[in-house]
């Protein structure tokens, strides 16, 4: 049996950080696929996720692991095809150094990714942000952080990993401005809202001293995680749902929080290359989405064709007597 922790390490470290150069919000993605993979099959094997060997990872194992996370952890296909996507790559990275598990490594590398559905994208309607703006408690530390956290959110557009890697010098309270360390090792600088910086400046005062750089620290001083900011929305969101009974029906995640920031933008500025700026996207065609989401767009567009006249007639109902013997026939 081969150990399996030698080679994810290797890849993690070596492979995938240093000889792809790879960024850390790459790094931090795969590293939490293999988390729940080895989890799954660590508690299903019944040994430590230590004490297992490659061979223990046939595809069998893999399919099983996918399903799990579409029918156990609610993840959608499009979060299946992300783990799937790293599980592959690390697989691609075993073909060379362990030739003796090459059948099983295609076996997994024939294992295809799953059809998801072009679905509109999921956004919170202006009352629904008030009241998820409006639920931390501003009394306390905790709720200080939660509001500055969520304002910063929803007023950048922030990816999780963006929010939650944002450091304490990457802030200029004086310019109203904070610098994005984005995906793809882009970076970008957005303005603040006059009540995102406010909020952002009641957080620094209260912070504190923290051993670590990050501008959003837990109650042990240590950067908040992206599972720790996903708990606090999800917290927030039930508060808020009370006053807002329309989130009960919407499903509040911090990628939500970043598409409505999109739709905000769009519907401000009707400017689609602004919104792709706004995000921190490659490609404008990444941002098209958000147009099909926009029902103002396409009233512009409905505004701005002539439909063609319809002739004019009226309806004259059939006999009865007819109508009865055309249904015997």
């Amino acid at each position: 049996m081969i150990p399996l922790a030698p080679h994810v390490v290797a890849f993690l470290r070596q492979n995938l950080a240093h000889q792809r150069g790879a960024s850390q919000h790459t790094c931090d993605s795969y590293a939490c696929s293999f988390q729940l993979l080895f989890e799954y099959a660590a508690e299903r094997l019944k040994v430590t996720p230590s004490a297992l060997a490659l061979e223990q990872l046939d595809a069998e194992m893999i399919c099983a692991f996918l399903e799990y996370l579409e029918d156990e952890r609610n993840n959608s296909p499009e979060t299946r095809n992300v783990r799937l996507a790293a599980i592959r790559s690390f697989f691609h990275f075993l073909e060379h150094r362990e030739p003796v598990v090459l059948e099983q490594v295609r076996r997994v590398l024939g294992i295809p990714y799953k059809k998801t559905d072009s679905r509109l994208v999921p956004y919170l309607l202006e009352r629904e942000v008030r009241a998820l703006l409006d639920a931390p408690d501003p009394t306390t530390r905790e709720g200080i952080r939660d509001r500055a956290m969520l304002h910063l959110a929803i007023c950048g557009g922030l990816r999780v990993s963006e929010l939650t890697g944002l450091q304490m010098t990457d802030v200029a309270l004086p310019s109203m401005s904070i610098r994005i360390h984005g995906k793809g090792r882009r970076e970008r600088t957005l303005p603040l809202w006059k009540v995102t910086a406010n909020a952002l400046r009641a957080w620094m005062a209260v912070r504190g001293t923290a051993r670590v750089p990050e501008l959003f620290v837990n109650v042990r001083g240590e950067a908040m995680s992206r599972w720790g900011f996903a708990y606090v929305l999800k917290h927030h969101a039930e508060a808020a749902s009370q006053k807002c009974p329309s989130l009960l029906q919407k499903r509040v995640s911090p990628h939500v929080l970043r598409h409505t920031c999109a739709m905000i933008v769009l519907q401000s500025t009707n400017d689609i290359r602004k919104v792709s700026l706004w995000l921190g996207h490659s490609d404008l065609a990444t941002t098209e989405i958000y147009t099909r989401a926009d029902p103002t767009e396409k009233l512009e567009a409905l505004n701005a064709i002539v439909p063609p006249e319809l002739r004019r007639g009226s309806f004259r109902p059939s006999d009865k007597v007819i109508a009865m013997l055309r249904a015997k026939l």
